[in-house]
């Protein structure tokens, strides 16, 4: 299964600001021990530009994969969730970055998680739902196709239902032509013999009235 470019890219994006967090209280240690801090804050501007540029590219393939359907609506939810989130951390990181000699508990409760009596790292920057917590991206995935394959039977079934309608309208529609044609030859049918009938009453009539003048000559 080819990868989503949308979660690879958005794994890279998230360590391109793990790598910014880290960069910036590596510099803010530089500053107080007053070594030079040239070189990190040239790479963490480069970084802050790349990170810019990564987000943009999450909002043009998310809009493409929402716009296309590509995902869910409820996938499209969950991953605008998780661009808001990178959106933001941006935003403190530039300002991080902006504010030297500072290092604030946000930026460094970013750096670390704290997690049974051991550190690791925490590159994902958002609080993810119970559910999807402990996915990894393989299993997002899995799980995005998944639902997307019961969305598909849903639409196969739906399909199938409105088939099967088409086709009882097309037999309902036939059964009613046939009836109409039925009705068109009574119809028919009835005229002609009001038309005999009529034939017949005026032969009748004729007859009845000759007689009627042969008694009276006779007479």
């Amino acid at each position: 299964m080819a990868p989503d470019p949308w979660l690879s890219t958005y794994d890279a994006t998230c360590h391109i600001a793990q790598e910014i967090a880290e960069k910036i209280q590596q510099r803010n240690q530089c500053e107080r021990n007053g070594e030079s801090t040239t070189k990190l804050t040239v790479t963490i501007r480069a970084l802050l530009q790349n990170l810019k540029e990564k987000i943009t590219l999450l909002r043009e393939l998310l809009l493409r994969a929402v716009s296309t359907h590509q995902i869910t609506q409820l996938e499209g939810d969950r991953r605008q969730n998780l661009l808001d989130d990178l959106v933001t951390r941006e935003r403190l990181l530039q300002a991080s970055y902006k504010n030297d000699g500072t290092e604030p508990d946000l930026i460094r409760s970013s750096l670390m998680t704290k997690t049974a009596n051991r550190v690791v790292s925490n590159p994902w920057f958002f609080e993810e739902s119970e559910e999807t917590r402990a996915l990894g991206f393989d299993d997002l995935r899995q799980q995005q196709q998944k639902i997307i394959q019961e969305q598909d039977a849903g639409l196969d079934a739906l399909s199938s239902i409105i088939s099967r309608q088409k086709q009882m309208g097309q037999e309902i529609g036939n059964e009613l032509d046939e009836q109409n044609e039925i009705i068109d030859d009574l119809a028919n049918l009835v005229e002609n013999t009001d038309e005999r009938l009529y034939n017949q009453t005026r032969r009748v009539k004729m007859v009845d009235k000759k007689s009627t003048s042969c008694g009276e000559n006779s007479v």
